[in-house]
C-alpha cells in the first residue's frame, strides 16, 4: 500500500489533516494497519515497532530520537480520521487475486467463490453494548458482545471480494442480500458455494438474480418437484421461477477410527448434463476454503483475542484495518504464485507471510517499494518455505479460545483430536430415496 494509495483514500473521504500535526492522517492509517499485524500489543507499543528501524543519525540532536505520542494522543488521532479511509482502502484492494493459470481458481471457466459468516468478540463496554449484544439472553447476557462478519471469498487464493459486518442481531442472509450486502459484488462468471444456512428459496433467488451460478447445500428434508431425470441420477427442478438442478449424494468417510456416512442435498444453477454429480460434490468441498480464511483472520492474525476498540466507531475502523491487512498479505502471496501454475496456492503459508510482514515493518524495510519487484520479500519467503501438498486427512472440530487456560471438556478430555488419513466414497441417491 504505497503512500499515494493511502493519500488517495484520505482525500476521497475528506480526512486529510487541515494543518501540520505531529500525527498526520497518513501516519495514523499506517498505525492502524500495523496494529492489525501486532494484535497482542497496545497502540503505543505498535508505534515503537513502527519507528524501531528508522535510519536516524544519533549525532543529530534534532533527528536522533522520535518522540512516542501518548496513548491519549493516539486515541484522538484515530478518532479524527474515523473508519472511512480504511473502508476506502479496502475497496481499492478487495477482489480476486491470481491469474488465468492459477491452480484451483477456476472451474469450467467460472471463478470459484464462497459466502459464509463468522463471529468476533468486541470489548464489553457500555458504548459497544448499545450496538452489540452478549450471548445467553435468558440470564441477562454472558460473555463478550458479538460482531457478525460475512464475506464473499475467492476460494483459490482466499482473497476477499466483499465483506459486511455489524451486530449479530442481523442474520447472515440479511447481511448478504440486504442493502450494501455481498450480492453487489456477485456477477456472471462466478460460481458461488454456500452452506445450508443459505439454502432457502428467497435467499437462493436473491443470489441467482446477480447472474452468478450457485452451488448451495440445502436441508435433506427439502423436497423439489422432478421435471426431468438426468442419466447420473440428479434431476431438473425449479425454485419459484428459477431453473435448478438437484443433486443428492451419500458421502462416506473411512478412517482407522471407523466409518461415517452423511447425505448431502445440493441445489445448483449448473444444469449441463456433462457436469457429473461426482464433479459437483467434489466442487462443493472447496467451500471450506472460506473457513480457512476465517481461521487465518481470527486465529493466525488475532490469535483468538478480543478486538481492541471500545466504541462502535472504533470497531468499524479496526475491522476494516484487519480486512485490509489480511487482503494485502493474500495479494502478496497470490502475486508470488502468479507465474507458478505448477504450484497449488494451498502450499503457500499464511503464517510465514504474516511473520515476514511483521519483521519488515519493525526493520522499516521496503518502505519505498521497487515497482518492478512483483514478488517482493514476503513472496520470496513464502516460495522458499512451501508447505507439503495437502493430504487427505481429517480431525474432529474442537472449539477453544486461544487465550484460555482451560481445557475443553470432552469425553476424551482433550483439546485437539488426532488427525487421521481418510478415504471418501460418493454415491448418487435417487430423488425418492430417503
Amino acid at each position: 500500500m504505497p503512500f499515494e494509495m493511502v493519500d488517495a483514500a484520505l482525500a476521497e473521504t475528506g480526512t486529510t489533516q487541515r494543518r501540520v500535526r505531529a500525527l498526520p492522517s497518513r501516519v495514523v492509517v499506517y498505525l492502524l494497519l500495523a496494529a492489525a499485524l501486532f494484535a497482542d500489543l497496545g497502540y503505543p507499543q505498535v508505534w515503537t515497532h513502527m519507528i524501531a528501524g528508522l535510519d536516524l543519525d544519533p549525532g543529530d540532536a534534532g533527528a536522533g530520537r522520535v518522540r512516542v505520542p501518548s496513548a491519549s494522543a493516539l486515541c484522538q488521532a484515530r478518532r479524527r480520521i474515523g473508519a472511512a479511509p480504511l473502508r476506502a482502502l479496502f475497496d481499492l484492494l478487495r477482489g480476486p487475486a491470481g491469474g488465468p493459470r492459477t491452480r484451483g481458481l477456476w472451474w469450467r471457466g467460472l471463478l470459484i467463490c464462497a459466502i459464509d459468516g463468522t463471529q468476533m468478540c468486541v470489548p464489553d463496554s457500555p458504548a459497544n453494548l448499545a450496538v452489540y449484544r452478549r450471548g445467553g439472553g435468558h440470564h441477562g447476557g454472558t460473555g463478550y458482545p458479538m460482531l457478525r462478519l460475512v464475506a464473499l471469498v475467492c476460494c483459490g487464493t482466499r482473497t476477499v471480494i466483499e465483506a459486511a459486518f455489524g451486530s449479530d442481531r442481523r442474520s447472515e442472509t440479511a447481511m448478504t442480500t440486504g442493502p450494501s450486502g455481498l450480492t453487489a459484488a456477485m456477477r456472471p462468471g462466478m460460481i458461488v458455494l454456500a452452506d445450508r444456512h443459505y439454502g432457502y428459496a428467497p435467499t437462493i433467488t436473491a443470489l441467482a438474480a446477480t447472474g452468478a451460478d450457485l452451488l448451495i447445500r440445502v436441508r435433506n428434508n427439502h423436497r423439489y418437484r422432478v421435471e426431468q431425470y438426468l442419466p447420473d441420477g440428479s434431476f431438473l427442478s425449479q425454485i419459484g421461477s428459477l431453473p435448478v438442478r438437484v443433486v443428492r449424494v451419500n458421502v462416506t468417510i473411512r478412517t482407522t477410527a471407523g466409518r461415517r456416512c452423511e447425505t448431502y442435498q445440493l441445489v445448483t444453477t449448473v444444469r449441463d448434463p456433462s457436469c457429473s454429480v461426482l464433479e459437483l460434490a467434489r466442487l462443493y468441498h472447496q467451500r471450506w476454503e472460506i473457513e480457512t480464511s476465517y481461521f487465518e483472520l481470527k486465529s493466525t492474525i488475532l490469535r483468538g483475542r478480543v478486538l481492541r476498540a471500545r466504541t462502535p466507531q472504533g470497531i468499524d475502523q479496526e475491522v476494516y484495518a484487519l480486512l485490509v491487512t489480511y487482503q494485502a498479505l493474500r495479494i502478496a502471496i497470490a502475486d508470488a504464485l502468479a507465474e507458478r501454475p505448477d504450484l497449488d496456492p494451498d502450499r503457500a503459508s499464511f503464517t510465514i507471510a504474516l511473520t515476514t510482514a511483521r519483521a519488515q515493518l519493525t526493520a522499516a524495510a521496503g518502505v519505498l517499494a521497487n515497482p518492478v519487484d512483483l514478488i517482493g520479500v514476503i513472496g520470496r519467503r513464502v516460495l522458499d518455505a512451501l508447505l507439503p501438498a495437502r493430504r487427505a486427512r481429517t480431525s474432529p472440530r474442537v472449539v477453544k479460545r486461544a487465550i484460555s487456560n482451560y481445557t475443553v471438556k470432552t469425553s476424551q478430555n482433550r483439546v485437539r483430536g488426532p488427525s487421521r488419513t481418510y478415504t471418501v466414497e460418493i454415491n448418487t441417491l435417487a430423488a425418492d430415496d430417503a
